[in-house]
């Protein structure tokens, strides 16, 4: 799970430091996505030929749906937000899907909580506070942390000097990236009904790369004509589109499912706010970026918010497995009583 989340801290690292040298962003979700797609693709024909699945044209539409309405949708916000925003902050918004999935699947009815009882109070209340977190490290400044000595500027990795963007174009930036996990969040809930209809994971996985890699294509065809845009040389490009595809897709989609049979979802949940932590590091000591008081102070609610909901979410499970345990009881005792 730390390889997981420095992968995570990479993808925000390396897409934002192609899309700021002037790679379209468009373009990179598409070539990310056909990585991808190569990527999983021997996997999903050797792990999961045998639990094949008839694929009707109404799954097929499902599954072409879910993936526009959520992987393209939110892989093209958060790269065209990524031009806009520190790949620190990129990095710090991933911690509210956790708690954006909660609100999204309470709205639908997937998930439950009561009011009455502490650990539900806690799922919400955490929920309110990673989103408030969000909010503060986006808009909310503060004093400037000086650990180096840093211009107001942030420099690539080709000492390319890019000046931070105007508060405006900032805060449009902010609010897509909250809205891409936001589509990030109502796919991971729409992925509940989807395998239980397609339950070859890995395959459903691909396909979904796959649909949202043409889609993704359509798109940037139509935003961007210039044949130039597509173009792929041996430099940083390449190595981004590559890494984001395989490495985060690919490994890093096999090194959590690994995880979470063998050690379970909150296990894998809680390394999350690690990819913040080494983001910002080595955002600071690559592209000398400023961090302020305020991204601090965000970034704590975010991560104490995310694991309020945890807390409520695993005390929940645990109160239902005891009362599963005293409901059996009760029923053999009276089995007994009877005999």
């Amino acid at each position: 799970m730390i390889f997981v989340q420095l992968a995570y801290a990479g993808m925000a690292l390396s897409s934002k430091a192609s899309i700021s040298k002037g790679m379209n962003p468009y373009v990179f979700v598409a070539y990310r996505q056909a990585f991808a797609t190569l990527a999983l693709a021997p996997f999903a024909y050797f792990f999961d030929r045998k639990k094949t699945e008839p694929l009707s044209y109404r799954l097929i539409l499902k599954i072409f749906l879910i993936s526009l309405f959520g992987i393209t949708l939110s892989l093209n916000l958060y790269t065209y937000a990524i031009n806009y925003v520190s790949a620190t902050f990129a990095s710090a918004s991933i911690n509210t899907i956790p708690a954006l999935t909660f609100l999204i699947a309470v709205a639908f009815r997937i998930e439950s909580f009561s009011v009455k009882d502490f650990p539900g109070i806690m799922k919400f209340v955490g929920s309110v506070i990673s989103l408030s977190g969000a909010l503060v490290f986006a808009f909310v400044k503060g004093p400037k942390l000086n650990f180096m000595n840093r211009s107001n500027a942030i420099y690539n990795t080709n000492n390319i000097i890019t000046h931070f963007t105007t508060k405006e174009k900032s805060i449009q930036g902010c609010l897509l990236m909250l809205s891409a996990n936001t589509a990030w969040s109502s796919w991971i809930v729409m992925q509940a009904s989807l395998v239980k209809q397609y339950p070859a994971k890995i395959r459903l996985t691909m396909l979904q790369c796959l649909f949202s890699c043409v889609q993704s294509t359509v798109w940037a065809m139509i935003m961007d004509r210039d044949k130039s845009a597509w173009t792929l040389n041996w430099d940083l490009n390449l190595f981004s589109v590559a890494y984001c595809g395989i490495v985060v897709t690919g490994i890093s989609y096999w090194l959590q499912l690994w995880v979470v049979e063998n050690k379970g979802p909150l296990f894998a949940v809680t390394f999350t706010p690690l990819a913040l932590i080494f983001t910002a590091i080595f955002s600071a000591f690559l592209w000398k970026e400023i961090l302020y008081l305020g991204s601090i102070c965000g970034g704590i609610l975010l991560v104490g918010g995310l694991y309020c909901v945890i807390w409520g979410k695993n005390k929940e499970e645990a109160n239902n497995i005891i009362q599963k345990l005293c409901d059996d009881a009760k029923e053999e005792t009276n089995v007994i009583t009877t005999v």
